[in-house]
Formats: structure tokens, C-alpha cells, sequence
């Protein structure tokens, strides 16, 4: 059973220690929003001699630099400003842009990196090259106003969800609402993802319940387990004293480590179907410390009295004594013979 318990501690630990880890995560960046939930980047100036720039496939992009972008509950905005006004943001389909931009020189969007401060954008020259770039500027089919394509438009910033790159690969545009060219835009990106709030909090709680349950697990101390004994009634005393208890009602009970166990008392229990008797203690079994420790008092033998005198001669010679005792010669003599005679 410890066993399984061991195995299973440490499966909740393997569980539950990453868990931890990704929701403390997820609260470090949550940290960077802002008080409405809003994850904040600002780009670096882009600036192209064409009349737009251009993202060719968006979600490619986003897959590639920020796949955390991509996912459900997610929505994205993008603020933009030229030099002399808010400029054109517009969302409308691959094929769509680029047979409208084929004969535009624009700009398209190679690569953004994600890092600290203003976030880099790398430009690739499209479309034809011209020398005078500005002389189409008066060019009225590079106005992006009244386009039929764009899934998606708006003046100065545009907000989209993951669901509107589903199914066909969609490109953004940005340039001037007139379609001018010359462009230096200001590109500021807005993040709002609904799912990083109830992600954190539950990681956090499930990672925190696992590595407390395997905790529990792995040092909860086993208790002492029951043990029985089936035996005899007459070899109740005799299997007592080979555990060293005074009775079996003393097992499980913890010996303190100072403390001298008891002598046993050994007693004797009748054998057979007679009548029972009071049980008695065994020879031996139990003495007295001292003569004051019995039950009665002792009456010991008195010896027999011996008058004494040291004195000599003795003070009346002349007193009878007792008739001597007859004692058989030791070569052997007839019994009961006189000695003297």
C-alpha cells in the first residue's frame, strides 16, 4: 500500500509542479497589461517610397512571430498614423490585394520581431519600380476608399479576431486614404486575449491542490497496524510471556525508551475440562523484598536455652550428672555390651 501511495505522490508532483510553473508564468504577463486587460506594443517607423505597405498573409505572419495571437478569445487592433493624418487600415483577401497592388510599387512586410522596446519591421520592395514615385500619387485607382474586397476597413485603426482569418489567407494594407505615396507610418498594436485571466487562476489552484495532495501522500505517517492472535485459552499466559507483556491487552501500547518493561507474572491456568480455580502465582514468581514486606509475621524456631559458666572449678563439684552413654567398642563388640566391664 505504501507502495502505491509513493507512486502516486509522485505522479501529482509531475502534474502539478509544471502546472504551477506555466500559471506563475501567465501572472508575470499579465503584469504588463494595462488596466483593461490590453497587451500594448509600439512598432518602429516604417517608411517606404511606395503607396503602401503590405502584410501578404496575416495569420502566416502571426503563426510565425506571436502564435499566442491566434488563439480563440483573441482580438487584435492596430492604431495608424501618417504624417498627415491617420492613415488606411484594411483587411481584405490575398488574391484581391494583389492583383489591385500589381502595378503599385508598395512595400511588403517580411518579418516583425518581438522584443524589448519598439518592435522591428523588415521591409521587401514589391510591385514596379518607378523614378518618380510621387507622379502617382493623383492616380485614382490606388485609392483604397470604396473597394468592394476588404472584409475589413476603418480610418486610423482596425480591430479583427482570429475567426476572420479563417478559411482564405488575408493581407492588411496600410497607406494614405488618398493613395499616396512617400509613406512614414507610426504603428501602434493592441492585444486583448479573454483567456489569460481564468488560465492563470486555474493553473495556479490546480497546480497548488496537486502538490499538496502528493505532500499529504508522501509523508503521511502509517498507522500501526492490528494484530490478532488466535490461540488457546490455556495458552493465553504462555504466549503473554513470550511477548513480555502482562497481559495481551498490552500490545500496541508504546514503550517509553527510559522506562524498564515489567517483569512478567506468570500464572497458572487449569488444563482440561475441570472446575476452574482462581488462578495462582507459579513458584517463584513473585518474592518478597524484605521480612517486613509479608503478609503474616514470621515465627522463626527458638533455640533451645544453654546455661553458661566460665567459672573453675566448678562451684559444686559434687552434683550428680547424668548417667553416661554406652558406646559400642570399635572393633566390633557384642551388642549392647558393657564397655567398662
Amino acid at each position: 500500500m505504501r507502495f502505491v501511495r509513493v507512486i502516486a505522490g509522485v505522479l501529482l508532483l509531475v502534474v502539478g509542479i509544471p502546472a504551477l510553473f506555466a500559471g506563475g508564468g501567465l501572472w508575470l504577463v499579465t503584469r504588463h497589461a494595462d488596466p483593461g486587460g490590453a497587451f500594448a506594443a509600439r512598432f518602429e517607423t516604417v517608411r517606404t517610397s511606395g503607396h503602401a505597405v503590405v502584410i501578404t498573409d496575416l495569420d502566416r505572419l502571426l503563426r510565425q512571430e506571436a502564435p499566442f495571437a491566434r488563439t480563440a478569445q483573441t482580438r487584435l487592433r492596430l492604431d495608424a498614423r501618417t504624417t498627415g493624418g491617420p492613415a488606411f487600415v484594411g483587411l481584405a483577401p490575398t488574391a484581391e490585394v494583389r492583383g489591385w497592388l500589381a502595378a503599385v510599387p508598395h512595400a511588403t512586410v517580411r518579418r516583425v520581431a518581438l522584443a524589448r522596446g519598439p518592435l522591428p519591421v523588415r521591409l521587401d520592395p514589391a510591385g514596379p519600380a518607378t523614378a518618380n514615385p510621387g507622379a502617382a500619387t493623383a492616380d485614382e485607382p490606388v485609392t483604397p476608399l470604396g473597394r468592394p474586397f476588404w472584409v475589413r476597413e476603418g480610418i486610423g485603426s482596425l480591430e479583427w479576431s482570429a475567426d476572420d482569418l479563417a478559411g482564405e489567407p488575408m493581407s492588411l494594407v496600410v497607406m494614405r486614404p488618398d493613395g499616396g505615396a512617400d509613406l512614414a507610418l507610426d504603428l501602434r498594436a493592441e492585444l486583448r486575449a479573454g483567456w489569460t485571466g481564468p488560465a492563470t487562476w486555474g493553473l495556479l489552484t490546480v497546480g497548488v491542490l496537486l502538490v499538496a495532495c502528493a505532500v499529504l501522500l508522501l509523508l503521511r505517517q502509517l498507522r500501526p497496524r492490528e494484530v490478532i492472535f488466535v490461540v488457546e485459552p490455556d495458552q493465553v499466559p504462555v504466549l503473554a510471556g513470550r511477548l513480555g507483556v502482562t497481559s495481551l491487552s498490552g500490545l500496541g501500547r508504546p514503550r517509553q525508551p527510559d522506562s524498564t518493561p515489567p517483569l512478567p507474572v506468570r500464572q497458572l491456568a487449569p488444563v482440561g475440562a475441570g472446575a476452574a480455580e482462581p488462578p495462582r502465582p507459579a513458584i517463584g514468581a513473585a518474592r518478597a523484598a524484605t521480612l517486613a514486606d509479608l503478609g503474616e509475621p514470621v515465627r522463626l524456631p527458638h533455640p533451645p536455652e544453654v546455661r553458661l559458666s566460665l567459672a573453675w572449678p566448678p562451684a559444686d563439684p559434687d552434683e550428680p550428672t547424668d548417667r553416661p552413654v554406652a558406646v559400642p567398642p570399635v572393633g566390633g563388640g557384642p551388642a549392647g555390651g558393657d564397655p567398662a566391664g
